[in-house]
């Protein structure tokens, strides 16, 4: 037990050494903030009017979309900070210190989901200006965001084991995002899978995207009606397989990436 309050107590005072270069590198922020805005402008007002979508507003049922992508993507910041501090010897200065070995994956981890709220949050209002409405009652709006956070904060993992595993910031930038591009265009993040050749349908029903944000229009009145929900078991139970699929990624990668911190911190 005190290993664990050890661990937290060191993590959250890594996550605030990062939150303050956040701070003192303002770009960062405001670039990771701009790119999901322009996503919900583009697919708005130019995409929006070409697609229909059955039992809901397209703008309504972009927005999910639009979210899930946004923590996606802003787990990509965890590989290039970890891949920062190891280039710049900052992960041999923080192993010299009397403190968790855990504290420095806590943090980074930490840090980056308290990023991902912050730009969700200026989305949420972009979102409700072009017409965005939830129609539930507020403990499930707010089950919806947790959700949300929980599977970005699932996301820093993977991402922390490709910025341990590679050898520079460029190629964990790189690293970090290149995979996550077809993960989220092969979904129903933006269309509906029911539009996808035949054999692409089951991949994408099951991709843990897909199963994220049926969950969260769900959870927020905006889901879809009829075929272009999906089918079988992913679009009966997508919470219950959001879960699933937030605890396995969880249960892999956190114990992956303890091994390849401690693989890199003895280069």
């Amino acid at each position: 037990m005190n290993g664990l309050t050890e661990a937290l107590g060191d993590g959250w005072v890594v996550a605030k050494r990062n939150l303050i270069k956040i701070k003192r590198i303002p770009d960062l922020l405001i670039f990771s903030t701009l790119q999901p805005i322009m996503f919900v402008l583009l697919f708005a007002y130019v995409f929006g009017g070409a697609i229909k979508v059955t039992g809901v507003n397209y703008r309504e049922y972009l927005m999910a979309g639009i979210f899930t992508q946004t923590v996606a993507f802003g787990a990509g910041i965890t590989a290039i900070g970890l891949a920062d501090d190891l280039q710049k010897g900052i992960i041999d200065r923080f192993r010299s210190l009397p403190m968790s070995r855990a504290a420095v994956l806590v943090g980074r981890t930490t840090s980056d989901l308290l990023n991902n709220v912050f730009v969700v949050a200026v989305m949420s209002l972009c979102g409700l200006l072009v017409g965005w409405r939830v129609h539930t009652n507020p403990l499930e709006v707010l089950a919806g965001f947790a959700l949300l956070f929980l599977f970005g904060y699932s996301m820093s993992w993977i991402s922390a084991v490709i910025g341990l595993s590679v050898k520079s910031v460029e190629v964990a930038q790189s690293a970090g995002l290149i995979w996550i591009f077809p993960l989220t265009f092969l979904s129903n993040a933006f269309i509906s899978t029911a539009t996808l050749p035949g054999w692409l349908q089951p991949v994408a029903d099951w991709n843990p995207i897909s199963s994220i944000v049926l969950a969260l229009r769900d959870l927020w009145g905006n889901a879809p009606a009829g075929l272009e929900r999906g089918g079988g078991f992913p679009a009966d139970h997508p919470l219950l397989l959001a879960l699933l699929w937030i605890a396995l990624i969880l249960v892999i990668f956190v114990p992956l990436a303890i091994r390849a911190y401690r693989r890199a911190a003895t280069r």
